[in-house]
């Protein structure tokens, strides 16, 4: 796993919670697959945490890139990106 700072790890888990955000653009931006980003969620979040985040990451077809259909676009939140 690549090293990552404070702010990269509070990005990497919003885009984990996100729905409309891939895996895989986790991977791009990041480097970080999908097993590396449950790792890293499961040691930064409380246990009852953890498990709301991977039943609601199970059920969404939107996280994985093979089971996501064409028509799902991305959508742009003015609020998404933190002021640095």
């Amino acid at each position: 796993m690549s090293v990552l700072d404070e702010a990269q790890i509070s990005r990497v888990i919003e885009m984990a919670w996100e729905d409309r955000t891939p895996f895989s653009a986790i991977e791009h931006g990041y480097g970080l697959n999908e097993k590396v980003v449950i790792k890293l969620m499961r040691h930064t979040l409380k246990p009852s945490s953890f498990r709301l985040w991977r039943r609601r990451v199970s059920c969404r077809a939107t996280k994985h890139d093979a089971k996501r259909s064409f028509s799902v676009g991305r959508a742009y939140c003015k609020t998404q990106y933190k002021p640095r």
